[in-house]
């Protein structure tokens, strides 16, 4: 029967420096869940000059000493069983309350902004940013079939800030009629999204629709300026025949 996984959780870390002959008094809280809050313990570490003299279990409800000055101090706090029991209940509870956060805060998902652009002539790349947990997944397809070969760099980097970013290059240069296409996969997509492609028209073909465009301007203003002259011809021949 396997045993459910134990994740460590660090709630905190006091530490207290004496400032005698640079003595040094550390003291660390560490607590642990298996598999659900309810499965939660803590151990205590004492440490003198980063030697460590007294530990406690709460799974065992004993501090252990490791020196003569360490074990004292073990058989003391020992002794004193209902102090100790309703210290660890305390810890326990703290435990949990922040190990609760930290679940809450392990679990959410912050969706990617995905852009698709191209970088000259013969590279594309694909971008996604501000998104959480790290593990994401980029790729790409052209017409529906994945490219493999020409993807040049995968760049991951954390913002600092919780959120990551990561920038697939593809090295291809499109034709006319395909289409390339970046998938990516993320814990906050319920499937992979695809984002398309769009390329920006070449200058020529911008050249002609500004032409074109020019030209249905000139075209409208001269039906206007014709059917204004029609107009007018048309009030004077009625004056004339009146």
């Amino acid at each position: 029967m396997c045993e459910a996984p134990v994740f460590p959780v660090v709630i905190f870390i006091f530490g207290l420096s004496i400032p005698v002959n640079s003595h040094y008094l550390s003291t660390l809280v560490q607590c642990y869940t298996r598999g659900s809050l309810q499965n939660t313990e803590f151990t205590i570490s004492m440490m003198y000059n980063r030697g460590k003299f007294l530990t406690y279990n709460s799974t065992e409800n004993a501090f252990i000493g490791y020196s003569d000055y360490g074990a004292k101090w073990a058989n003391n706090l020992n002794n004193r069983t209902d102090w100790l029991h309703s210290e660890a209940e305390k810890i326990l509870s703290d435990c949990r309350e922040y190990g609760a956060q930290v679940t809450t805060i392990l679990n959410t998902t912050v969706r990617p902004v995905v852009v698709v652009r191209s970088l000259g002539s013969a590279m594309l790349i694909c971008s996604a940013y501000d998104f959480y947990p790290k593990g994401i997944k980029v790729s790409w397809l052209r017409d529906g079939e994945p490219l493999t070969s020409e993807v040049t760099s995968t760049e991951e980097l954390a913002d600092g800030d919780w959120y990551y970013q990561i920038h697939s290059h593809l090295e291809h240069t499109p034709k006319s009629g395909e289409k390339i296409s970046c998938v990516v996969e993320h814990a906050s997509f319920q499937k992979p999204i695809v984002c398309d492609w769009e390329p920006s028209l070449p200058e020529t073909e911008r050249s002609k629709l500004a032409l074109g465009a020019v030209g249905l301007m000139l075209g409208v203003i001269t039906a206007a300026a014709g059917l204004t002259y029609y107009r007018c011809k048309q009030s004077e021949w009625t004056s004339v025949l009146s």
